[in-house]
């Protein structure tokens, strides 16, 4: 009897063993994939700006391109020019810009627990939109700030309030998600008719920069504005991996989370205060570019899932790539000819999302 109760002993001992390996090999296989994806995904971020910086009139090919940025000493006096003082900031701003809105819109989906939360789609980036169109219409400069801060300072503070606003009515009427989502698509159109209010008082000076700024475009980049918007994807990024755990953990449910000891709500404050700054910053210099900010996280989660280690970073990398690719089509679709750069994104996103959605709808995700 002694003996069998040994060998039973023994052979759970191995069973688990077994098991233990077997988990353990599954997770270093499930890590392994991911990191695997997400550097694809940055081998063809790297090959399309390359592709962007030598996209225009000037005939320059790609090892011409690599050369120039590697060696810079060895190109001609009018090559120099193109590449460092024209298309690198404009290819730069693409990246940094696309990074933060698909940072921004993982986030958002995550803290409201629904997949068609964006910037956009909550009024934000109308906010933002709202915030600059008053800084240009009502000449701020009297403040003393250049419009290089002016413009994504405003835009910051009016960016903010929507997204305080949204968390009001989330915390004291105890509206579901889906009435959040509708009151931030009422709040849009609100916002999108105080800024038509805006553009008919406006001069015409005024009234062309506004038209301009909604319509996005990348050629008012310089590196001042990439490094500056750089410093707030960096910063924002760092304090995002810092709440890794504790967002996978939301996405996971408000009462699991809860149950972890993860104070919810200042999670959702801390992260729609992010989500903000990211969003008028980045839509400051550019103007209104949608989409990027939900169709990059949808990307992201098909590639990468839910993990937030791996998610949140992927999100970022989709949406620069996608506005990468986004400019590399504004200069390309009509030869001669650049097209503002948020109408590209418009044209392209619609049916790109709305392919996503009847994707996942057929795997009934949706």
């Amino acid at each position: 009897m002694k003996d069998e109760l040994v060998s039973v002993n023994q052979h759970n001992h191995v069973h688990n063993q077994g098991n233990q390996y077997s988990l353990a090999t599954q997770y270093r296989d499930f890590v392994f994939k991911r990191i695997v994806l997400i550097a694809v995904i940055v081998a063809v971020t790297l090959f399309s700006f390359l592709f962007d910086i030598a996209s225009g009139p000037a005939d320059l090919s790609l090892w011409q391109v690599l050369q120039g940025l590697l060696q810079p000493e060895n190109l001609s006096a009018s090559h120099k020019v193109i590449i460092w003082d024209v298309r690198l900031p404009y290819a730069l701003m693409a990246l940094v810009v696309g990074a933060c809105l698909g940072l921004a819109g993982a986030e958002m989906q995550t803290v409201l627990n629904n997949p068609l939360a964006s910037p956009f789609t909550l009024g934000v980036g109308s906010a933002a939109t709202l915030g600059a169109s008053m800084a240009i219409v009502f000449d701020l400069s009297w403040t003393g700030l250049s419009f290089t801060y002016l413009l994504p300072a405003s835009a910051f503070v009016f960016a903010s309030l929507a997204s305080l606003l949204i968390l009001l009515l989330s915390r004291t009427m105890g509206a579901s998600v889906h009435t959040v989502l509708l009151f931030g698509i009422a709040l849009m159109f609100g916002l999108n008719a105080v800024v038509g209010l805006l553009q008919f008082i406006a001069d015409a000076g005024a009234l062309q920069q506004i038209v301009f700024w909604t319509m996005g475009s990348l050629a008012r980049a310089n590196m001042e504005k990439v490094t500056l918007v750089t410093v707030v994807l960096v910063v924002c990024f760092m304090c995002s991996l810092k709440q890794l755990w504790a967002l996978t953990a939301l996405r996971a449910g408000e009462e699991q989370a809860r149950s972890l000891g993860i104070k919810t709500e200042r999670l959702r404050l801390t992260v729609l205060l992010r989500v903000s700054l990211l969003t008028s910053v980045a839509l400051a210099f550019v103007g209104e570019i949608g989409f990027i900010g939900l169709v990059g996280p949808h990307i992201a989660r098909m590639l990468l899932g839910e993990d937030h280690r791996f998610f949140l970073p992927g999100s970022a990398i989709a949406g620069a790539l996608l506005l990468s690719l986004a400019s590399i089509a504004s200069k390309t679709l009509l030869p001669g000819v650049i097209l503002p750069v948020g109408i590209v994104t418009a044209l392209i996103g619609i049916p790109l999302f709305i392919s996503l959605i009847l994707g996942r709808g057929r795997q009934g995700q949706v």
